[in-house]
């Protein structure tokens, strides 16, 4: 048995940088992981190898298809799928021992096994029970399987098993359009694979604004997604000759048969807090099992914390990671602040969607009145040197105050653009803020002060 300040359950974005940031103030830390490596979902089967597979899969597609636009002619390109592989692993491997290194650097004890929360400050961990003066859950998220159908990580899988293909599959359905489920069709779709998307609802990234939806559809579609919206899979079974799924219509109707060699379940994730030990304790959590917190992230048993994917909203890692560090600043006393109004989200895509704030559609059900400014890459220098015109940056300002209420973009490099629009709502700026600012030329980031501009109708290059 050991003594801590802070234990932390879990080493994902929101629970390592907590124990590092807890580490840093002083407390005794510790983080439980029963992985083989440090770093959660995100690091090893989530984020980061997906923007591995993403950025290889979108160079191999550009050496195929688009650099004789620049004058580059390349000929023979073929996919060394091992190679592909490979570099994945390297990346994960690469960011998994640089969480190890930090965590020897604080002075962090990683308790290998899985943790549970035997009581009011005792964690137990394999055969061992610790004790601490403050716990914090940070345990993520799991996959949600969809009733009736086995994700067996082969035929039917879950994002894990579709980063850890051995060959291109001719085909795979995607059951749901949420950002998941077109990050990794879209891999496989530039390596060859015919993919069907199927949403429930009737667009593609149902929680964006609608704009960027509908943009997004027709451009993926032109990149030879397919799309059946409105759809529900009622039943998938793999067999011999790939999966066989029965789908109809979500609002009722007739229902037909597909096939394709894969499937990847994308519906989206669940708390993960099944193994906690959270009914012993008495932890409270809500009907979807996320634990219940307050502003300050505590839970209704004193000195039990909960941050990240196991508490109501976005489940984002830079989410989870903001709320590490507040939480272990308000630990040390010190104040803590997040606006859960100014966290970006991202998908990354070719061309990248991205988007801060409130959407149109959210605006006008508050009843808010507001005005938009709306500007395409096309009118970009930079983006048509790019040859990478598609897409646009929307803004929404308040009608009375110009004050910057939401940003969402489509286009190259949007999820480094949309910092702007985060950094300006933080400073509770206005659409003029934008538009008065010097903006270097020629940078896709111009696109954004003519979308400012736009709010009052006084755009330059339109």
């Amino acid at each position: 048995m050991s003594d801590y300040d802070v234990i932390v359950i879990g080493s994902g974005p929101g629970g390592y940088v907590c124990a590092i940031r807890c580490a840093q103030l002083g407390f005794k830390t510790a983080c439980v992981e029963k992985r083989d490596t440090l770093g959660g979902t995100c690091l090893n089967v989530g984020c980061i190898p997906s923007k591995a597979l993403l950025q290889a899969s979108e160079k191999y597609e550009e050496a195929e298809k688009h650099l004789g636009a620049f004058g580059v002619n390349v000929s023979g390109v073929k996919l060394d799928m091992k190679a592909m592989m490979k570099h994945k692993t390297d990346v994960v491997d690469s960011n998994t021992k640089g969480i190890e290194f930090l965590f020897k650097k604080n002075k962090i004890d990683w308790l290998k096994g899985e943790g549970s929360i035997e009581a009011k400050g005792k964690v137990k961990v394999g055969k061992d029970t610790h004790t601490a003066k403050h716990i914090v859950i940070a345990t993520g998220s799991d996959v949600i399987g969809l009733p009736g159908i086995e994700i067996d990580e082969k035929d039917i899988v879950s994002s894990t098993g579709a980063l850890d293909f051995d060959k291109v599959p001719k085909s795979m359905v995607v059951i749901g359009g949420g950002v998941i489920g077109l990050e990794l069709g879209a891999v496989w779709s530039r390596l060859g694979t015919e993919v069907t998307v199927i949403e429930f609802l009737d667009r593609i990234l149902p929680t964006m604004d609608g704009d960027l939806s509908k943009e997004a559809q027709k451009i993926f579609k032109r990149q030879g997604l397919n799309f059946k919206l409105g759809t529900k899979v009622t039943e998938a079974k793999a067999g011999k000759g790939g999966v066989t799924l029965k789908v109809e219509p979500a609002k009722g109707g007739d229902s037909e048969t597909i096939k394709a060699d894969k499937v990847l379940v994308a519906i989206g994730r669940k708390a993960f807090t099944d193994k906690l030990g959270l009914d012993k304790v008495g932890v409270e959590t809500d009907d979807r099992g996320r634990v219940k917190t307050d502003s300050h992230f505590k839970t209704n048993v004193d000195g039990i914390y909960a941050i990240g994917d196991v508490i109501a909203g976005p489940m984002l890692a830079h989410k989870a990671e903001d709320e590490g560090v507040i939480l272990a600043e308000m630990l040390a006393g010190q104040s803590g602040h997040i606006d859960y109004d100014c966290i970006p989200g991202v998908v990354y895509t070719w061309p990248e969607v991205a988007a801060v704030g409130k959407t149109e559609e959210q605006l006008k059900e508050e009843g808010t009145p507001y005005k938009v400014g709306k500007f395409p890459f096309t009118a970009n220098g930079r983006a048509r040197a790019m040859n990478a015109t598609d897409g646009f940056v929307k803004i929404l300002a308040h009608e009375k105050t110009d004050r910057l209420l939401g940003m969402h973009i489509i286009g190259p490099e949007a999820g480094t653009l949309i910092a702007e629009g985060v950094t300006v709502m933080e400073f509770q700026g206005s659409a003029e803020d934008i538009a008065r600012i010097c903006h270097a030329h020629p940078t896709l980031e111009e696109v954004i002060k003519e979308a400012a501009l736009a709010v009052d109708k006084r755009m330059l290059h339109m």
